[in-house]
């Protein structure tokens, strides 16, 4: 799990000003809600006056209230009324949770987890089909009972499909291709691989829509630990653009917001048939993730036995080192160990401003 990327926690439709939400990444609760200017904000979920979960009060005048004593804080995490204390008593300093930065596209709420300056931050993909003319998105979210990180190495895996998707037609990449490493692009913090079709027949159910010869390629990349993109160009007319948005609700649980645009079929009469093809072909991933024993990724690459065809799962766990030598890994087993006993927070870009805070942040792997 690594802080100072971009993880989405809900979906924008679901955020409202009405009542505030709960949301849940590395184990951690987090409160989302939206203020009087309709801004989604993000906090962690603790009250530091007693522990209530903030998620579960109310929305007041674009605060949100604790359920427990009232204590209400603003979208900058700061406590703006103590009603036990009145309104002429100073409020103490202390009383501020981390607030994170926001972004909200695509209809996802995206939250910033992490400290670093606007200007040092990772960046949110950006899709620049999304809305344009001639493409239709179909937005599915999905409940994975596995690990985000295997979840982002089964997209970054081209012959898991000759063997998991027959579905798909059961594409079978070319034996000289497996045989030796993926030509693989490095992209700002992430990697890519796209290839030509070796195989010209097309097999998948919608075979009998598209126009043109399959001459196309398909691909894959990440950006970050938990943003995945596949291109499936089947022709020069017929393409599936699909984005994954990954919130690693724990070390076992995943959840996906998954961005399925196409530039075909694009009358609404299709999307019910492209929706069902595309979220059987899911679960037959699903399938697999959700019996990956160990469930986790291995500390080290010699736990499991490496081949060739695997340069793009290999090259993701080398961009897991480096941002964990950046200093950006939670260390769970820490943080595991304590939990119940000490409230964390995943420490704000506010914690490089001032001191004085009552939530512990997380711990953290060394860094180097």
């Amino acid at each position: 799990m690594f802080i100072n990327f971009w993880y989405p926690v809900a979906l924008a439709k679901d955020i409202t000003a009405d009542k505030p939400s709960r949301a849940q990444v590395f184990g951690l609760p987090f409160v989302v809600f939206r203020d009087q200017s309709g801004q989604a904000r993000v906090l962690a979920d603790t009250c530091v006056h007693r522990g209530g979960a903030l998620s579960k009060g109310v929305i007041k005048g674009g605060n949100v209230a604790c359920p427990y004593h009232g204590w209400e804080f603003g979208g900058d995490g700061k406590c703006s009324k103590v009603p036990s204390l009145g309104e002429a008593t100073r409020i103490p300093a202390r009383a501020k949770v981390d607030a994170y930065p926001v972004q909200e596209k695509y209809g996802i709420v995206f939250a910033f987890l992490g400290d670093l300056p606007e200007a040092e931050r990772p960046p949110l993909y950006e899709i620049p089909e999304y809305g344009a003319e001639g493409w239709k998105c179909q937005t599915y979210v999905l409940e994975l009972n596995a690990y985000y990180q295997r979840s982002v190495e089964n997209g970054m895996d081209p012959i898991h499909n000759e063997f998991v998707h027959p579905l798909q037609g059961a594409p079978k990449m070319a034996l000289d291709l497996q045989r030796n490493a993926l030509p693989l692009e490095d992209i700002p913090y992430g990697s890519k691989f796209f290839l030509a079709f070796a195989d010209k027949n097309d097999q998948t159910t919608l075979a009998s829509d598209r126009t043109g010869e399959r001459t196309g390629a398909a691909g894959s990349w990440y950006q970050g630990p938990n943003q995945l993109v596949t291109w499936i160009e089947l022709t020069a007319t017929n393409a599936f653009h699909q984005y994954l948005f990954e919130q690693p609700i724990d070390e076992s649980h995943t959840r996906i917001y998954f961005l399925n645009m196409r530039n075909w079929l694009l009358d609404s009469k299709h999307d019910a048939r492209v929706e069902q093809l595309t979220l059987n072909i899911v679960h037959e991933d699903i399938a697999i993730l959700e019996n990956l024993n160990p469930v986790r990724t291995p500390e080290t690459n010699n736990k499991e036995i490496l081949v060739p065809g695997d340069a793009a799962v290999l090259r993701y766990r080398q961009h897991l080192k480096e941002w964990q030598a950046r200093g950006w890994r939670i260390d769970m087993h820490a943080l595991r160990a304590q939990q119940g006993d000490v409230a964390f927070a995943i420490p704000s870009p506010a914690r490089r401003e001032s001191g004085n805070w009552v939530l512990d942040p997380v711990p953290l792997m060394p860094a180097g």
